[in-house]
């Protein structure tokens, strides 16, 4: 018995690993690509060392349109927007999950139904309203739709749900606020959730396209994703400029996915 385990445990990691490999076998081209010349990119076969290395689609990134803006375009909007989802999801879903109230389950419901129209559909009149209140071509307009999500307080809500009610009944009883109560026992028991929340939201706005190219039309205030449209456009098809920008927009998703590895699986 202990044989066959060990033979199903090394076949489980043969199969892990050759699966690990096909998915990084587009990143590694990716790299590659990056450090090639443009001519060099249609030779076949395909060249997976570049010879010889060049940086200069890095270089030529930043000195053909505002890259570095971009980025920190990119870097403020998806940190707003991640801020204000995870701090207003949390907040309502303590709501709806602790604090009790007439027509709070017929209430979540219809909040829950919003989950079920496209965002193709209300996306017309979203920017009506930014136009009628002046938030077009303003970060402010990006961001203020992002208080409302659905699937957010959907997600938190299930979890606070778990905890232990006596836990808020005893901080009731010793006097403190429901603010109290939140900020010092549900978030705090709920930090895997929040990190998970705050790792998916924070990709989704990273890589958003569409609304930021709808409300900010100045070119000073694009985001990465509308940058990196520019060099299948006005530049042409560059490929070597393409897969540069796409390794430099990964990132910081890397880098928030390491500090919140832990708590992200775990939640």
């Amino acid at each position: 018995m202990s044989h066959k385990g060990h033979l199903k445990k090394l076949a489980f990691y043969v199969f892990a690993s050759l699966v690990a490999f096909f998915n990084l076998v587009p990143f590694f081209w990716m790299l590659s690509s990056s450090l090639k010349e443009r001519g060099a990119l249609l030779v076949l076969p395909v060249e997976w060392i570049p010879n010889p290395v060049s940086l200069d689609a890095y270089r030529r990134l930043f000195s053909l349109f505002p890259f570095g803006r971009a980025i920190f375009n990119s870097l403020f909007v998806a940190s707003g927007t991640t801020a204000i989802v995870v701090l207003s999801s949390a907040m309502a879903a303590y709501v709806f999950a602790k604090i009790p109230f007439r027509g709070r389950e017929v209430l979540f419901t219809m909040f829950l139904m919003t989950m079920m129209i496209p965002g193709q559909v209300t996306m017309i009149p979203n920017f009506l309203v930014l136009r009628y209140l002046g938030l077009l071509n303003s970060f402010l307009g990006i961001l203020a739709p992002s208080i409302f999500n659905a699937f957010a307080v959907f997600l938190l809500r299930q979890n606070m749900r778990g905890i232990p009610d006596p836990l808020s009944e005893a901080a009731i009883i010793d006097g403190a606020s429901y603010a109290t109560i939140f900020f010092r026992i549900i978030v705090p028991l709920s930090k895997p959730v929040l990190a998970a929340l705050t790792v998916i939201t924070f990709m989704g706005a990273w890589n958003d396209y569409l609304w930021p190219l709808i409300v900010l039309p100045d070119r000073a205030k694009m985001t990465l994703p509308v940058g990196l449209s520019l060099l299948n456009t006005q530049y042409g098809n560059q490929y070597n400029l393409l897969m540069a920008g796409g390794l430099i927009s990964m990132l910081p998703i890397l880098v928030l996915y390491s500090f919140a590895q832990k708590h992200f699986e775990h939640g």
